[in-house]
């Protein structure tokens, strides 16, 4: 195992920058999951870390190595890619071994290691079909296999649940975490989905438009979101965000913001009457006899959880009410949102401002 850190790193395709100066430390044994919406340059910084892409500026280092101009396959890294990328004239167990096989290492030792993956990942009695005799997730456990008998120093995934169907998608998240806690190898792991993030990490990094916008552990993010961006990417339903006036007097704080006075507690950062974007997240909004008053729009019964889209002076809010509720498109009904739970970002530059 090992570290990987990351120093100013840069990337350019032309004269076009993708990646603005990326610094990040993940410590040996860590599970860091890189995170962001399409295009933000977080599988361009896998491959720059697999020696799949060039480095424009700035140092990669794996453990005390810097690695920039040392070959993909002398990284001592193992890839997990979206596509399972499996020969399918190989059995399963000779897709796991291939890459010992290109090592010339013995017959005793590569069938050793794929048995020991396949105990590990339950293919024991796959190990002699094809690829094409499997399911996705059968598959997907397969690339996996394959990167484990490597033992590498660090586990890279690109996305490798994205061709899953979402029952399946739950139950390999469960799988990965499971294998990384048994086994504390470094792991890098990208996806779009930030509840995988969630999850699965130790910490989360999330990026945006090839830099870095916040690091911290999943709960570290979901409550004390750094900006907008992050505060909006992370979390579903994704937060409640309006534009309105900070407002204060000797014992309280609020938001002025669609006709109504939002509490905030604890809001010390900010000045009195500055423009700002009050955040409140669905499930920390109850339903009373007397509040903020809304309408009802949509109501979405979940079993355990009702969703429901509310309007206020044209402006839709979503509150997620534990258990099941009698409310009805057209209802009007009463909002308390809890001040403790309240986020207020400045609104021209989007930080974070107080609690």
């Amino acid at each position: 195992m090992a570290s990987v850190a990351f120093n100013e790193v840069k990337k350019r395709f032309g004269k076009t920058p993708v990646l603005h100066g990326i610094s990040l430390g993940i410590a040996d044994g860590e599970f860091m999951v890189l995170v962001g919406p399409s295009g933000c340059g977080k599988s361009t910084l896998l491959r720059m870390l697999a020696g799949l892409e060039d480095i424009s500026a700035g140092t990669i280092a794996i453990g005390s190595r810097v690695v920039n101009d040392i070959d993909s396959k002398d990284r001592d890294i193992a890839m997990v890619f979206q596509s399972y990328a499996l020969y399918p004239h190989m059995t399963v167990g000779e897709n796991m071994g291939f890459s010992l096989r290109l090592r010339n290492e013995k017959k005793k030792l590569i069938e050793s290691r794929v048995a020991q993956a396949a105990k590990i990942l339950n293919l024991d009695p796959y190990l002699h079909r094809f690829p094409r005799e499997l399911s996705g997730g059968q598959r997907q456990r397969v690339a996996m296999g394959r990167a484990i008998v490597r033992d590498p120093k660090v586990f890279l995934f690109d996305e490798p649940l994205s061709n899953l169907d979402a029952k399946l998608r739950v139950a390999m998240r469960a799988e990965i975490k499971a294998l990384h806690q048994r086994l504390k190898t470094t792991t890098v792991y990208v996806t779009h989905d930030q509840v995988e993030a969630m999850t699965m990490a130790d910490r989360i990094a999330v990026m945006n438009e090839g830099r870095v916008e916040q690091i911290g552990a999943p709960l570290e993010l979901y409550d004390r979101p750094a900006n907008l961006f992050v505060a909006q990417f992370i979390g579903s339903p994704s937060m409640n965000v309006f534009s309105g006036v900070l407002k204060r007097d000797a014992s309280l704080s609020w938001v002025e913001a669609l006709g109504q006075s939002w509490l905030v507690e604890g809001a010390s950062g900010g000045s009195v009457g500055q423009a700002v974007r009050y955040g409140i997240r669905p499930e920390h909004i109850a339903i009373d006899e007397a509040g903020i008053p809304a309408e009802v729009v949509v109501v979405e019964p979940m079993g355990a959880e009702t969703e429901l889209l509310v309007k206020i002076e044209e402006v839709s809010l979503t509150v997620l009410a534990h258990g099941r509720s009698m409310a009805r498109p057209g209802d009007k009904i009463f909002l308390n949102p809890d001040p403790q739970h309240a986020h207020v970002f400045d609104a021209a530059g989007g930080r974070r401002i107080s609690p």
